[in-house]
């Protein structure tokens, strides 16, 4: 729905250049740089701090081959405030909870640490995605040049960002408070897409430092219901040309939706900003989410959004493991589905094996349990899937052709081990694929066949952990958070064509005390078709 401009909102002539500046502050000519190119300009460059990005550009070669481990010794002497404020070091997660040391990235400098964090990975394992979260909200030492820019921890945050990690990325700028303007930026575009606007606009007029834009002021200030201040700060920006011609359109019709009566809709940016998507629909012009970066699909989780779009943004944002199984079972389970096919379906079959499951009925589970289990596989959603039902199951007395499937999403869980013991416990002697899963999840494969060229490439992994040299040289500098993010590259790397280094990134794990983590991740490259 449109926002209603007040009735006696008219064009003003401008006001004087000094009006304007105590309006909305001062005015730059080009916006902050980020490590993700989609964040707002809600911010002046010329009063902020130096951004993630513009510290550590974006490496899209990185890709596929991650950069070789460098000395830890900095390349140029950094100079910093002995006991200066700094939020590098913040984090949710305590080390006794991640069982991280805290020290966790002993002497490389800030920006090389932030370029490795933001570098584009390849689609990775839930187990995988899962650790790097953990990473980056893990609560540690700064680096030995961390100062008030907070390099470190703004390149944590873009990288939650760009994951979709939005509920998380809120979390920690929480954390850390809207201090300085490039955190206040990220904690803008957060709020719009998650609906909470008003507060973070309400931080904006409270906080004059943070050096607001114009089209974040003025979105503000309408908000507010401050049409006529807002007005006449757009009129001003036209009178002194600060405002570029598809931002200036946009805000003539968010400040005046009149003015679209009979009119030929806006030009679809190819990549819009948060405040951009939400004028757009405010202007009663939505943006689909979809193609759109991640973290947009949380816009469609509020209220305002029909069933249908929630369906299919949560299904986007649980397959990336950036909304929990419990939110997606909320949505999948609101209401009957009103139609047939695609999403629908997908939902009709989660429902029917949840009502089946709730019944007790074991002939209604067996019946409807493939089905639902093959409708998730089609949308990559066993995880959650697994994460929901597997110890429910484990429980019932299922019998028959069920039982491996029952196994197989037993495995996917975190009571895999559980799974594996309890199915050998009914068949001591499995054969085959199954003998190997069962070994692999309890840690003992030796003298077991691997069943497919997958599990022969990790299998090293768990009968002689090696890694390469420059491994063990992050080990022994204590490079304790650049060796995992090697180890995630490089089962990404294995998982894209170079089998080999499955074992190495698994072996890495494993040495560096990560059991659990390198178990679910090689069950998972033998149970989900993630093979790129």
């Amino acid at each position: 729905m449109p926002i209603d401009p007040a009735p006696w909102l008219i064009r003003k002539p401008a006001l004087s250049l000094v009006a304007l500046l105590a309006l909305s502050g001062p005015v730059a000519a080009e916006g902050p740089l980020s490590a993700i190119d989609w964040l707002s300009e809600s911010v002046n460059p010329r009063g902020a701090t130096q951004s993630a990005a513009s510290a550590a550009p974006h490496p899209r070669a990185g890709v596929n081959e991650p950069p070789p481990v460098k000395s830890a010794t900095p390349g140029k002497v950094s100079v910093s405030v002995i006991g200066a404020a700094t939020v590098d070091g913040l984090g949710l997660l305590s080390a006794a909870r991640t069982g991280l040391p805290h020290q966790l990235w002993a002497l490389t400098p800030s920006e090389e640490l932030a370029r490795q964090i933001t570098a584009e990975r390849v689609d990775t394992l839930p187990a995988l995605r899962s650790l790097l979260i953990t990473l980056l909200l893990a609560e540690t030492a700064p680096p030995v040049d961390s100062d008030t820019r907070g390099i470190l921890f703004l390149s944590r945050v873009d990288k939650l960002l760009a994951i979709g990690a939005l509920d998380q990325a809120a979390a920690l700028t929480g954390l850390a408070g809207p201090t300085t303007p490039e955190i206040f930026r990220r904690h803008f575009d957060i709020a719009l897409l998650q609906g909470e606007e008003d507060a973070a606009c309400a931080t904006m007029q409270s906080a004059p430092h943070l050096a607001p834009t114009l089209p974040a002021r003025i979105y503000c200030m309408a908000r507010a219901g401050d049409w006529q201040t807002a007005a006449l700060t757009f009129d001003t920006s036209l009178a002194l040309g600060t405002v570029a011609p598809e931002t200036e359109a946009l805000l003539e019709r968010f400040l005046d939706p009149e003015l679209a009566d009979g009119a030929e809709p806006l030009p679809q940016p190819e990549t819009p900003t948060p405040l951009v998507w939400r004028m757009y629909e405010a202007i009663g012009e939505p943006l689909p989410t979809l193609g759109l970066p991640l973290a947009f699909s949380h816009a469609e989780l509020r209220p305002q959004a029909g069933w249908k779009a929630q369906l299919e943004a949560a299904e986007r944002l649980a397959k990336a493991g950036a909304i929990s199984a419990a939110t997606l079972l909320a949505i999948y389970t609101e209401r009957e589905p009103a139609a047939s096919g695609g999403v629908w379906d997908r939902v009709q079959a989660f429902q029917d094996f949840d009502a089946a499951l709730q019944s007790g009925k074991l002939d209604a589970i067996s019946e409807t349990l493939p089905v639902a289990w093959n409708a998730m596989a089609d949308a990559e959603l066993e995880i959650p899937f697994a994460q929901l039902y597997a110890e429910r199951l484990m429980r019932l007395p299922l019998q028959g052709t069920v039982m491996p499937l029952v196994l197989r999403i037993g495995l996917l869980s975190p009571q895999y081990e559980r799974a594996a013991a309890a199915r050998q416990a009914v068949q001591p002697s499995p054969a085959g694929e199954e003998a190997f899963l069962i070994g692999l999840a309890l840690g003992q494969i030796e003298g077991l066949p691997a069943p497919d060229s997958m599990a022969r490439a990790l299998a090293p992994a768990f009968l002689r952990a090696e890694v390469s040299e420059d491994a063990q040289r992050l080990i022994d500098d204590r490079r304790i958070g650049e060796a995992l993010l090697l180890a995630i590259d490089l089962v990404g790397r294995g998982v894209t064509g170079e089998p080999r280094r499955v074992a190495e990134g698994l072996s890495l794990l494993r040495l560096l005390g990560l059991e659990d983590v390198a178990r679910r991740t090689a069950l998972e490259l033998l149970l989900l078709e993630r093979r790129g």
